[in-house]
């Protein structure tokens, strides 16, 4: 690195204006913390999907989806294949990116309670001068209306029913309203849909899209053929379960380029954050509640190579797709493959986006709106999951090591991967590596020990896990 000194003496008037002027050209392009805008701040359009499987995709890797508008999304931003959501069910999910906080410290469940004094982003963009608007799945408190969490419309809409539209269809119109009414200040919208929820039952006019589809097992990971299999066992027809599944996706895709289409033509683009993402891995196909065999029909979400899916810690479970447009600030067609991201950073950085500066003083995520922007930045925290209840198993993920912890049950051995070499968790190499697990447990477990002792759920919230 070179250094380069200035004089304490010696400067002439015009090497003042010409510094200044150099300071003034280059202020913008700075990264100081907080991001200098050129006029207002960002519009922020925030899309999830509902137990959509990492590679659900085009994009990332589905060897049948048809889903040509959030592909072009993707080449239009930045795509990334080491993004996190923060628990493995759609509350604790939602409560991760909504707070900055990891769900597992809420001592009251908080579909039931909601976040408390807990500060969300919606209420820190509210005072910052956005408005505000969710619309579709909650989840996330017993209240609804407009105001909670600094929101000024929510509109809970359900599933829309009809032989030739989507599920969420509804919900998509009425956030296109929000934008249309809204669009000469700054605003901030959850679309959150969903699909692909259980249960898939798509409209005939999706499925008949895929009326060609022959499953070619070869194409998907090993990780797959079990849930190819159990769903074997209720449906003998591939093919017509995966003419669902993959409906109920480009159902998706169209909402999505509706919307899209909506930020154009109303010459938003330009100004306009656009996120895709899922709240975690896909739904199985064969659940075991209280020791009952339960089947559902049509869940054949993909994780890729990934191991796991939904209810679990593992990488099917917790790594989802996440793509970010920003025209002229995020890079276009750039696939982020190095830096690990979390919707435990939702909060902190959208908050450095839209120059709010009073944040909570208790944050387990990061800024790391400069790895939208196209840099690498090694994580200062690592990840965590853990279920809302005392000796549940938990995991950790830091640097390349993801650790597993069985809680209680000590019967189950600890279990340690290297993602870099093993992404799909296949081979346990905690024996390999004694000082890796001994260093990681004894963090895994302090951070376990700052969290409650007791829960407390009242049953009242709705639960659509």
């Amino acid at each position: 690195m070179t250094k380069t000194t200035c004089p304490s003496d010696g400067f002439v008037p015009h090497q003042i204006k010409n510094l200044l002027h150099f300071f003034t050209a280059i202020v913008p392009f700075l990264w100081s913390g907080s991001f200098a805008f050129a006029d207002t701040p960002p519009n922020i359009v925030f899309i999830l999907a509902d137990d959509l499987g990492y590679a659900d995709l085009g994009c990332y890797g589905h060897p049948h989806a048809r889903t040509p508008a959030i592909d072009q999304l993707a080449r239009e931003g930045t795509r990334f294949t080491q993004h996190y959501v923060t628990g493995v069910t759609c509350n604790p999910s939602r409560t991760g990116l909504m707070t900055g906080l990891f769900p597992a410290r809420f001592s009251k469940y908080t579909a039931d309670f909601g976040f408390g004094e807990r500060t969300t982003i919606t209420e820190m963009l509210k005072a910052q001068g956005y408005a505000t608007g969710h619309f579709g799945k909650w989840h996330i408190g017993p209240k609804s209306e407009a105001g909670t969490y600094g929101l000024d419309m929510v509109d809970v809409i359900g599933k829309s029913r009809s032989e030739t539209a989507g599920r969420d269809d509804d919900l998509t119109t009425a956030a296109i309203e929000f934008i249309k009414t809204n669009k000469e200040s700054p605003f901030y919208v959850n679309i959150w849909g969903h699909a692909t929820h259980f249960p898939v039952d798509t409209a005939e006019g999706l499925a008949s899209e895929f009326s060609d589809l022959n499953v070619n097992r070869q194409k998907f990971s090993a990780t797959m053929q079990h849930k190819f299999d159990e769903s074997f066992q209720i449906n003998m027809d591939l093919n017509q379960s995966m003419r669902q599944y993959l409906g109920d996706v480009y159902q998706i895709d169209l909402n999505v380029d509706r919307i899209l289409k909506t930020i154009e033509e109303l010459g938003l683009r330009e100004n306009t954050i656009v996120v895709f993402s899922s709240d975690h891995g896909p739904a199985p196909v064969l659940h075991n509640k209280k020791k009952v065999r339960k089947y559902s029909k049509n869940m054949l979400g993909y994780a890729g190579e990934f191991r796991g899916g939904k209810h679990t810690q593992f990488e099917g479970g917790t790594r989802v797709p996440f793509i970010v447009r920003w025209p002229g600030h995020v890079k276009a067609g750039r696939i982020d493959t190095e830096n690990i991201t979390s919707f435990i950073d939702w909060l902190p950085t959208l908050a450095a986006i839209a120059g709010v500066q009073d944040l909570p003083q208790q944050l387990d995520g990061e800024d790391i709106s400069m790895v939208w922007f196209g840099e690498d930045r090694k994580r200062v925290k690592p990840l965590y999951w853990k279920t809302s209840a005392v000796g549940s198993s938990s995991a950790m993920r830091d640097g390349d090591w993801k650790l597993h912890h069985s809680g209680r049950n000590k019967k189950t051995p600890v279990e340690l991967y290297n993602l870099l070499e093993d992404a799909s968790e296949s081979r346990n190499i905690a024996a390999q590596h004694p000082e890796v697990v001994k260093q990681m447990t004894a963090q895994l477990e302090e951070w376990v020990a700052e969290l409650p002792t007791r829960y407390e759920k009242t049953g009242e919230g709705k639960r659509e896990d």
